[in-house]
């Protein structure tokens, strides 16, 4: 086949391990290209350990044009207008034309759909926010933490759980703990409901055993900054002194202008191929929402980005090399949930089971914290 580009919009862990894998697997008269807004890769799930002072920023953000030197394009600029028929997108007013597009830009975090929110807390979620929670937290001797879920759905559904016990894990590590009361409010029924009413209850329990107040379905309304206080939909009301909050997450501005977005407000894909409606275009990632059986969406987390990506990248290459099969994405995920003390649980199962995914959650063990430090050290290892 004649030479070849493939843009891949994005460089969170979908993107990467597309570009990579790609890489690999076609020929150097083959264009890759990798876009990406800021030029740099966040190990997201290390924002927990940021939060109480256990990482710093630069021992897990990566600049991603090391990656130039493994044969991947690396544009650094803002993806401003996606035309999914035509395969071309403008980046920071030029055009790039390609041959298979891969959109992995991730779900848009909107703050500003909280009114008070911004003012009133920290953004779990952010690199900025981790890093302010660890600053702030220092000085949290007495009243009311609160860890506060926004909007449903959200990326890796475990982490206001892990964040929650974290900090309950340093406040007593901090010998303050008998004088801050720790909450967890949230508009879900209860943990990760995706999983099961078995492992949703097996987190529940992980979390209340730490005598962490849990409070589901509340859904926020309003944040008064300056008496510190939450207002829920069902009309109770709750106070903090340290408001550590999960935003509200929406699809990006550029991705709904393109016409991908489809009724659920996230990008409508094929379950296993992730090939969008437009031939030669897909999506995967946070970006995308998949309905499974029980009516709610495959949660969006990194574990379901790699393999999603490691599925187009295998497929694209066997489209343009004319060998191999075409990759699948099956459903299969796991995830370590951090427990403080250093220990951790895992869960493991596969969320396109029918009539319902078929989840394990292992108990929390230090053997599963060791693994998680260790899949930290072996990511940066494989690609970078």
């Amino acid at each position: 086949m004649a030479d070849q580009t493939i843009v891949i919009l994005g460089g969170g862990v979908g993107g990467l391990v597309t570009a990579s894998e790609l890489r690999k697997r076609l020929g150097k008269e083959h264009r890759v290209v990798l876009i990406d807004k800021e030029g740099q890769h966040v190990f997201w799930p290390s924002l927990l350990w940021l939060q109480v002072g256990l990482r710093d920023p630069e021992s897990f953000v990566r600049d991603l044009g090391v990656l130039q030197g493994k044969g991947i394009e690396v544009v650094k600029g803002e993806v401003e207008a996606i035309d999914p028929e035509r395969k071309v997108v403008r980046v920071d007013g030029a055009e790039l034309s390609a041959d298979y597009l891969v959109v992995s830009l991730g779900a848009q975090l909107a703050v500003e759909q909280i009114p008070g929110l911004a003012e009133a807390g920290y953004n779990l979620y952010s690199l900025e926010g981790a890093a302010a929670i660890r600053d702030q937290r220092k000085d949290l001797i007495a009243g009311n933490l609160v860890v506060l879920v926004t909007r449903t759905p959200f990326k890796c559904p475990a982490a206001p759980y892990e964040a929650a016990m974290l900090l309950e894990y340093d406040l007593r590590k901090r010998k303050a703990r008998d004088h801050v009361a720790v909450s967890l409010y949230t508009p879900e029924a209860g943990p990760m409901p995706i999983t099961g009413p078995e492992v949703s209850a097996g987190v529940r329990r992980m979390v209340e055993d730490r005598n962490i107040g849990y409070f589901p379905q509340h859904q926020v309304t309003q944040v008064d900054s300056v008496t510190n206080t939450l207002q829920f939909a069902n009309g109770a009301t709750a106070r903090f002194d340290l408001l550590v909050y999960v935003p509200p997450h929406v699809a990006p501005p550029v991705v709904r202008e393109a016409g991908l977005v489809g009724e659920s407000g996230w990008v409508s894909v094929d379950r296993h191929t992730m090939e969008t409606r437009f031939p030669g275009v897909y999506a995967i990632g946070d970006v995308v929402g998949i309905p499974l059986s029980l009516g709610m969406p495959l949660p969006k987390a990194g574990v379901f980005a790699h393999r999603e990506g490691e599925a187009v990248a295998q497929t694209i290459a066997a489209r343009i090399n004319g060998t191999g099969n075409a990759g699948s994405f099956d459903g299969q995920g796991e995830c370590f949930i951090e427990a403080g003390d250093g220990k951790a649980g895992f869960g493991r199962g596969n969320f396109y089971a029918e009539p319902r995914p078929t989840i394990t959650l292992h108990d929390p063990g230090r053997h599963w914290h060791a693994g998680k430090v260790l899949f930290e050290k072996d990511w940066f290892r494989r690609w970078f």
